[in-house]
C-alpha cells in the first residue's frame, strides 16, 4: 500500500495542476478540452488538457498537451500573451463518402479560437474542437502576407508511463510492425497513427494529423528528449535521398494540420471518421468516374508478371471470372512480351468488360528505385503527356509508388498529382507513401495508400509468416482506422515464404481491411479452387461501405467487425492466438423485426479446409462460432422477405 502511495504521489507532481484560462466540450459533453498557463498568468506558457467522462466517471486522457511554434524570424511559445476567446461556435456538417467506413458521414463539435500575442506583437490562434469521438486543434498566423520559415513545431503529448501504447517506428515508407509497450521506455521516432489505452483501462485513444495540405510538411512523434513526451517532429534532412528541404516554408495566411486524438472506446475509435470529418471539403462536382472496387494482380504470386502477356491475361481471366472491376498492370508493363504487348493487353481487358490500372514509379532524385516506367508523373508536364495517353487507352487509374520522404516538397508532390489526375478523370492511390491524411474527403479519386506491411511482405523473408496474425489484429485498430489501406490481403497459396493463418482468417481479411479498391493478391488457381461457398462470398462482398460496426476485439488478440452495403451486412472475424477459440457472434446491430439468412464460412478441420452453415438469424441471435489457432470466419446476412 505504501508503495502504491508513492507512486501516485510522484504521479501527480509531474504534472502540475494550472489555472485553466479556457474550456469548452463536445456536444455529448463526453470529452472535454482544456487551455492551461504554467504561471497562473495571462502570459507565459500554455498546455491543453485533455478529459474524457465514460459512464459518469471522468477520466483524464493527456495532462499536458505543450504548445508552440518557433519560426525562423520569432518564437511564438514561452512568452505567449493572452488576448481573447472567440464566442464558442457549432460545427454540425453532413456529407457523402464515395468509399470508406461509411457513406453518410455527420459530425458535430464545438469550437473556439483563442487569440495570443508574443512579445513581438505578433498574432497566434489556437483553434480548438470537442468533437463526440475527440478532439483537435491547430495553429493559426492569421496576418495577411508574409513567408516564413518554421524552424520547430512544439505540440508535444504527455503520456504516463502507465498508459499502454501501439506504435510503429518511424520509416519513410511506413511499412513497420507495430509494438506493444506499456511505457515510453524505448526512445526513437514513431509513425502515425499511434494507439494508447489510459492507466485505468476506461479509455481509448488514438494520435494523429489531418488536413496536411502543401503550406506544411509532414510530421511524426519523438521521444528522444522525454520519454513521457511525444514530440511532433519534421522530416530527417536524409528522407528522400536528402531532397528538399527538412523544415517547412509557410506563407501567410497559414493553418497548421489538425493535430487530432479520437477518443472513446474502442468501437469509437475503429468506426469514427474524424480524419476525414475536420479535413477539407471535396470541391468536385462530377464523381461518377469515381468507381471503388475489386482488382486482381499479379505481383504478389510473379514479381516480375506484367512482363508477361499472357501473365496479364491470366489475371484479367480472374477478375472476369469473379466479377471484379479491375486488374493492375504492375512494374515492367512497359517490358511486356510473350505475345503481346500494353497495347494488346488493354484491348484483351477491355474485351472482358474490365478497366485496367497501371503502376508507376514516382521517379526523381528522391528514390535509388530505378523500375520502370520511371519519371512520367515526376513533372506538370509529365502528368499531362501521359494522362492524355492513359485516357485515350482507356485506363481508369494509376498507382504511383516510392515517395520515400514527407518532405514539404513531397506533400506537394502529391497533391500536384492529384490536382491533375481529377483533370483527367484518373482515380489514384500511392504505394511506398505516407498513411492517410484526411486527403480521400478533398481528393475523393485518392482510392487508397499503401503505407503499411502488408501481405508483400511474405516475399521480402520469413519473419511476417510468424508475425502477420498479430499484426493483423492490430491495423484494424490503427492504421485502418485513419483511411484506407491497401495490405493486398486474402491469399491462400504461399509466395516466397509461407502463411501460418488459416484460410478463414484469410478469407476474412476481405471485410476486416478496408480499401477503396482493394486488390486481391493470390494467384488465379488460390480463388478457383475454393468452395463454392467462399468464391461466391468473395464475388459478392464490397469494398466501399455504408456503415462499420466493432462487434468486439483487442489489438493483437482478435476482433469481429461488421459492415454493410445496402441491406446486405457482411462479418469478419480474426485470431491471432495460437490455439482454438470458441467466439459468440452477436447481431445486435440489426434492425428490430427483421430475420436474415445467415451464411457462415468458419474454419474446417485444419487450417486449408473451410466449413459452411445455412441458418436464419434476427437481432437477438446469437451464434457460436470455433476459430482454428490464428483463425477466422466471414458471414454475410441477407434480409428475409
Amino acid at each position: 500500500m505504501k508503495h502504491k502511495m508513492i507512486v501516485g504521489l510522484v504521479f501527480l507532481s509531474s504534472f502540475p495542476v494550472f489555472a485553466q484560462k479556457v474550456s469548452i466540450a463536445s456536444p455529448n459533453q463526453k470529452v472535454t478540452i482544456g487551455l492551461y498557463n504554467t504561471k497562473n498568468a495571462d502570459v507565459g506558457e500554455w498546455y491543453l488538457n485533455v478529459k474524457y467522462t465514460n459512464n459518469g466517471k471522468a477520466c483524464e486522457i493527456i495532462p499536458q498537451i505543450e504548445l508552440g511554434l518557433s519560426r525562423a524570424d520569432q518564437d511564438f511559445a514561452k512568452e505567449l500573451k493572452f488576448l481573447k476567446t472567440a464566442k464558442t461556435m457549432q460545427i454540425k456538417e453532413h456529407y457523402t463518402a464515395l468509399h470508406g467506413k461509411r457513406s453518410q458521414c455527420s459530425n458535430s463539435a464545438n469550437e473556439t479560437v483563442v487569440s495570443f500575442e508574443n512579445p513581438g506583437k505578433a498574432k497566434l490562434n489556437l483553434i480548438i474542437r470537442a468533437y463526440n469521438d475527440g478532439v483537435a486543434f491547430r495553429y493559426e498566423f492569421p496576418e495577411k502576407s508574409g513567408t516564413f520559415v518554421v524552424n520547430d513545431e512544439l505540440t508535444a503529448y504527455s503520456i504516463p508511463d502507465s498508459t499502454k501504447r501501439w506504435m510503429e517506428k518511424f520509416n519513410t515508407a511506413n511499412e513497420g510492425l507495430y509494438s506493444t509497450m506499456k511505457d515510453g521506455s524505448v526512445q526513437q521516432n514513431w509513425g502515425y497513427p499511434a494507439l494508447f489505452n489510459t492507466p485505468d483501462k476506461e479509455c481509448w485513444y488514438l494520435i494523429h494529423e489531418a488536413d496536411l495540405d502543401r503550406n506544411y510538411c509532414g510530421s511524426k512523434l519523438s521521444n528522444f528528449l522525454d520519454k513521457s513526451h511525444y514530440k511532433i517532429t519534421f522530416p530527417d534532412q536524409a528522407d528522400g535521398r536528402g531532397q528538399g528541404d527538412s523544415k517547412p516554408t509557410i506563407t501567410l495566411p497559414w493553418k497548421s494540420p489538425w493535430r487530432v486524438m479520437i477518443i472513446g472506446s474502442l468501437a469509437d475509435i475503429v468506426e469514427s471518421t474524424l480524419i476525414d470529418d475536420v479535413s477539407t471539403p471535396s470541391g468536385m462536382i462530377k464523381t461518377d468516374w469515381i468507381q471503388p472496387g475489386i482488382a486482381s494482380w499479379n505481383y504478389w504470386s510473379s514479381n516480375h508478371g506484367t512482363k508477361d502477356f499472357k501473365t496479364v491475361c491470366a489475371f484479367a481471366d480472374l477478375a472476369a471470372a469473379m466479377g471484379w472491376s479491375y486488374t493492375l498492370l504492375d512494374w515492367e508493363w512497359d517490358a511486356m512480351g510473350n505475345g503481346g504487348k500494353l497495347e494488346d493487353a488493354l484491348k484483351y481487358i477491355h474485351s472482358l468488360g474490365l478497366k485496367p490500372l497501371m503502376w508507376y514509379n514516382s521517379g526523381g532524385d528522391h528514390t535509388w528505385v530505378a523500375s520502370t516506367p520511371k519519371d512520367r508523373m515526376l513533372t506538370h508536364e509529365n502528368r499531362v503527356e501521359e494522362f492524355t495517353k492513359l485516357k485515350k487507352l482507356g485506363v481508369a487509374g494509376v498507382k504511383i509508388d516510392f515517395f520515400e520522404s514527407e518532405k514539404q516538397d513531397m506533400i506537394k508532390y502529391y497533391l500536384d498529382i492529384l490536382d491533375d489526375a481529377a483533370k483527367f478523370e484518373m482515380m489514384v492511390y500511392f504505394h511506398g507513401c505516407l498513411v492517410p491524411r484526411g486527403w480521400a474527403r478533398t481528393y475523393p479519386h485518392l482510392m487508397t495508400y499503401e503505407g503499411v506491411r502488408g501481405a508483400e511482405w511474405y516475399n521480402n523473408g520469413p519473419e511476417f509468416t510468424i508475425t502477420a496474425p498479430e499484426h493483423n489484429t492490430i491495423l484494424p485498430f490503427t492504421r485502418n482506422v485513419v483511411g484506407a489501406m491497401d495490405y493486398t490481403p486474402v491469399t491462400f497459396t504461399n509466395s516466397q515464404f509461407p502463411h501460418t493463418t488459416s484460410y478463414g482468417h484469410e478469407l476474412a481479411l476481405s471485410v476486416v481491411f478496408e480499401s477503396g479498391i482493394q486488390h486481391m493478391a493470390d494467384r488465379p488457381e488460390g480463388y478457383y479452387s475454393l468452395p463454392d461457398a467462399a468464391k461466391h462470398f468473395l464475388m459478392e462482398v464490397p469494398n466501399a461501405w455504408d456503415n462499420t460496426k466493432l462487434i468486439e476485439g483487442y489489438p493483437g488478440k482478435d476482433l469481429m467487425i461488421a459492415r454493410n452495403k445496402g441491406k446486405v451486412w457482411y462479418v469478419g472475424g480474426i485470431s491471432a492466438e495460437r490455439f482454438p477459440k470458441n467466439k459468440v457472434l452477436t447481431f445486435n446491430y440489426l434492425p428490430e423485426n427483421q430475420k436474415y439468412k445467415l451464411i457462415l464460412i468458419t474454419d474446417g478441420a485444419y487450417d486449408t479446409k473451410l466449413a459452411t452453415q445455412y441458418m436464419v438469424v434476427d437481432k437477438s441471435s446469437s451464434v457460436k462460432v470455433r476459430m482454428l489457432g490464428r483463425g477466422g470466419f466471414v458471414a454475410s446476412l441477407i434480409p428475409l422477405e
